[in-house]
């Protein structure tokens, strides 16, 4: 018997859920990070993990039954993508980007917007049948408005305010307190992965510190200009997804439709798996 993996993996930790052929879900585990362009044998050590605790729960089934589609931050790399193939054990493995499956589990099959704003941040656009990713481009070159970003902007704005360029703020001073000043937040910045500078996050959106809002005005600025631009005059429906999506929602009330998904991102990795079948 053939049953259907739907994984839904990030720079945060990864779900798993698994189906039989009449799309019942009989299974479900949970893992580490699966960015698979930042550590592919670490990403596939977790989606293995997470696929296993689903399948004990499932009570059946092996890995070489399994028809899989995994959304995966990171899988816009062609390589690590390929690598990550080569890992895994299942029957039949389709490897797509974490936007492909969020976007087809938030919109099914209507015209829409999804964007994605975790630990990383991703965008995808389904009009006419066609679906397109942009953004997505890592850590260090895009992610704009995600939540490592926004993490990296607070720690950079404290050693600014450490060294008198800009206003020094409760919050701005805690970090440098509790890093250990200047040295202890390079080091931090030379070492930590995109989830520990997520870490910082809940207490940018938060809102209650003066250096905190303006990191987060300027990301929704932003984040707001770059919807505009994917929107192209058409009026498209946004959906926000991730950890920072409900925030990013809110404050660009108003702007376009803004309906709720209709689905998860694993939801849209089991749809895609059932059609691989």
């Amino acid at each position: 018997m053939t049953y259907f993996l739907g994984i839904d993996g990030g720079g945060t930790g990864c779900r798993a859920a698994i189906a039989d052929a009449s799309g019942r879900i009989i299974g479900q585990g949970a893992g580490g990070p699966a960015n698979i362009s930042i550590e592919t044998e670490g990403a596939c050590a977790n989606i293995l993990a997470a696929t296993r605790a689903a399948l004990d729960q499932a009570g059946q089934g092996h890995l070489d039954q399994l028809t899989a589609v995994l959304g995966l931050a990171g899988a816009n790399v062609t390589a690590s993508a390929r690598r990550l193939q080569a890992m895994l054990p299942f029957r039949r493995t389709r490897i797509v980007t974490d936007a492909v499956t969020a976007a087809v589990g938030a919109l099914g099959t209507a015209d829409g917007i999804v964007a994605a704003m975790g630990t990383g941040s991703v965008f995808a656009v389904q009009a006419g049948g066609r679906m397109r990713q942009y953004g997505g481009r890592g850590f260090l070159l895009g992610d704009e408005g995600s939540g490592a970003v926004l993490g990296r902007a607070l720690l950079a704005e404290a050693l600014r305010a450490e060294d008198g360029f800009a206003p020094m703020t409760p919050l701005l001073q805690a970090v440098l307190d509790e890093l250990g000043g200047i040295e202890g937040v390079i080091s931090f910045g030379l070492r930590a992965r995109p989830a520990e500078f997520g870490g910082f996050a809940p207490r940018i959106v938060a809102g209650t510190d003066p250096a905190a809002e303006r990191i987060m005005t300027a990301a929704v600025t932003e984040i707001g200009g770059m919807i505009d631009r994917l929107q192209a005059g058409r009026g498209l429906p946004v959906v926000f997804l991730g950890g920072l999506g409900a925030h990013y929602a809110q404050r660009l009330s108003g702007r376009w439709p803004m309906p709720a998904p209709l689905g998860s991102g694993l939801d849209g990795a089991l749809l895609l798996a059932r059609q691989e079948a």
